[in-house]
């Protein structure tokens, strides 16, 4: 193998620029495994990294692909060995180090995990950082104490992978889970997920968010951030526990104390970039067996890697729904 292809982000002029090349094994980041990758994903940074939409990219150029699943072709640690089927996710990926969209990856031993019994390579990117994030997310609400007796738990934006996900988790778990959503049009997908409701975003009045209003969940996925979640917040039972995972709506959260001090509700972050490895494998070892998707066909779709730069851009806009698997093979 002399060169094979690869999706670079470059910076020309202090504007993104993304492209399909051709790289070689020496082009490629520093790393003691180099893995032939079979799929990687699309995920909502992964399109404002190609498209510079936001601030992602610490390095230019950089292999895009925040993700790979794929089978080691030769390692120099002795945790890996040729023909090992493994995970890459976050940590550097994609950003600063050379990621998932090329055919090859050359990764560091320390952020790869072997793949769980009874998981496949596509079934590892249908989850991706996504399916992982909802996880990490669901586990540490349940080290919390969340339990399906506790109540019902809600997720915010719901059609989204994150969402897609946890909800399938979630209902999987015997949780009752509210569905909060702006597009009225999927209520079908999110029922079909295990979502006993589907709520419409139009439906809150995010303009005026009491300090605390009427209990309802005891549980919440957010995905969005800023008064979606400060609204989430505000109607949490007493013990209640928020899962803090994304900022598809807002990096801001404008909210009072009221919440924390007089219901006890916790607000758990969801590190998923760097989460210590004892605790990645963890996760992904539930992902494989007590948190395993249920309707992983149903919310992915499947696309060849010369199709990924048209899917950005229905990223950005929020006109999607599910996981996107990249076959690099296709």
């Amino acid at each position: 193998m002399n060169t094979f292809k690869a999706y670079r982000i470059h910076e020309i002029e202090k504007k993104t620029a993304a492209r399909f090349e051709d790289m070689s094994l020496d082009q490629l980041d520093p790393g003691e495994v180099v893995v032939r990758v079979a799929y990687s994903s699309v995920n909502y940074k992964d399109a404002l990294a190609a498209t510079g939409a936001g601030k992602v990219i610490r390095r230019f150029p950089c292999v895009g692909g925040i993700d790979l699943s794929g089978t080691v072709i030769e390692s120099s640690d002795t945790r890996f060995k040729k023909g090992d089927a493994v995970i890459a996710t976050s940590y550097d990926l994609g950003v600063s180090h050379d990621g998932g969209y090329a055919e090859y990856a050359r990764v560091p031993a320390d952020w790869i995990v072997p793949m769980p019994k009874g998981m496949s390579l596509f079934e590892a990117m249908a989850i991706g950082t996504a399916g992982y994030t909802a996880a990490l997310g669901i586990v540490r609400m349940e080290t919390n104490g969340l339990a399906p007796a506790n109540g019902p738990v809600v997720v915010s934006g719901a059609t989204g992978g994150v969402g897609s996900i946890a909800i399938d988790i979630l209902a999987g778990l015997g949780y009752k889970v509210t569905a909060l959503t702006g597009k009225e049009s999927e209520s079908d997908y999110l029922k079909g997920l295990g979502a006993n409701e589907v709520m419409l975003r139009s439906s809150l009045n995010l303009a005026k968010i009491k300090p605390m209003d009427k209990e309802l969940w005891a549980g919440a996925v957010d995905n969005l951030g800023g008064e979606v979640l400060a609204w989430i917040i505000s109607t949490m039972r007493t013990g209640g526990t928020v899962a803090s995972i994304g900022l598809a709506a807002s990096m801001s959260l404008n909210t009072t104390v009221a919440p924390f001090i007089l219901r006890g509700v916790s607000l758990l972050g969801a590190d998923s970039g760097y989460t210590p490895m004892p605790l990645r494998q963890r996760v992904w070892s539930r992902l494989a067996s007590d948190l395993r998707p249920r309707h992983l066909k149903q919310l992915t779709q499947t696309i060849p890697f010369e199709s990924l730069p048209g899917l950005f851009d229905k990223f950005i806009k929020s006109q999607v729904r599910g996981r996107f698997v990249v076959d690099m093979a296709a």
